[in-house]
């Protein structure tokens, strides 16, 4: 399977290029690679978190303390 992909052009400040290119040799990763890790954790907790703001906002959805939680799961107090 090909994968496609597309060019990204960024500045940083010099600290955090700095810091970059250190992690990229101290773990022998391109730069490219860590903030492709890096941009794509990012994104999977941001979606997480927007779906939790829009459950949080539903009036529909029904909210299950923690204690309701245990009792529904079966656990000890």
């Amino acid at each position: 399977m090909i994968e496609i992909s597309t060019s990204v052009s960024i500045r940083l400040p010099d600290d955090m290029a700095d810091s970059l290119k250190s992690l990229s040799e101290t773990i022998d990763r391109s730069k490219a690679y860590i903030i492709k890790k890096a941009l794509q954790a990012y994104l999977e907790d941001y979606s997480d978190y927007l779906i939790a703001q829009e459950r949080l906002n539903d009036k529909n959805d029904n909210v299950v303390s923690c204690d309701e939680m245990r009792v529904l799961l079966g656990l000890p107090d």
